[in-house]
């Protein structure tokens, strides 16, 4: 997922020197409890294809201000996928899978992942579907980003001296299955929601043009 590795690859890359964050709450899991992260896969009562959600839902969920989304949607880092802003009182819809890459991307760049390599990372995901990602694990060094489907992969990596932290995506999938329960969400096969009252970062720009 970066110049120096590819997925699955065993090359050797020096760790970064710098010290890194060791929170659990920042999504990010200990190698040595990988084992059990690894096994957590989405709630089948989730039906991620067929289920949108709009941008204050997203950002609550995927633990990002809106400022941050917005920023994101805006910069093309991560694109709502069901609908984007289109037109005047148009709101755009996020993906499950939308918001699983949201809540990578910000433990990646918790953790002083370059925004370039973030980037990369998120290109990676986009060409997998949401089953596929419940087996891969995201290895970073604060540096780059490394990917690994399997556990020879993880031991190969770790052999290389590469990986201080591990993001199992299938534990991110669980936790983001439990938090959109009772969210509000639409079946974009069914219906297309009506357009709502403006957001409040949308409205506070109009605020301060009318203002000026």
């Amino acid at each position: 997922m970066n110049d120096r590795v590819k997925p699955g690859s065993t090359k050797n890359a020096e760790p970064s020197k710098e010290d890194k964050p060791t929170s659990e709450e920042q999504g990010l899991f200990p190698l040595d409890s990988l084992g059990a992260a690894e096994q957590a896969a989405p709630e089948e009562s989730v039906d991620v294809e067929l289920l949108g959600y709009r941008a204050p839902v997203a950002s609550e969920v995927a633990g990002i201000t809106y400022r941050q989304l917005d920023y994101w949607a805006r910069t093309g880092i991560v694109v709502p996928s069901v609908r984007g802003a289109v037109g005047s009182g148009s709101q755009r819809l996020y993906s499950f899978k939308d918001i699983l890459v949201l809540k990578i991307v910000k433990r990646l760049l918790d953790t002083g992942v370059s925004l370039q390599n973030v980037r990369l990372a998120v290109d990676h995901l986009h060409q997998r579907g949401v089953k596929e990602l419940s087996d891969v694990t995201l290895f970073s060094d604060g540096v780059g980003v490394y990917e690994c489907t399997s556990g020879e992969e993880v031991v190969d990596l770790l052999r290389g001296g590469q990986g201080v932290f591990g993001i199992a995506v299938g534990g991110a999938m669980r936790e983001l299955s439990g938090a959109v329960v009772g969210m509000q969400s639409f079946r974009v096969d069914l219906e297309d929601p009506e357009p709502s009252v403006e957001d409040e970062l949308t409205a506070r720009r109009k605020s301060k043009a009318r203002v000026s």
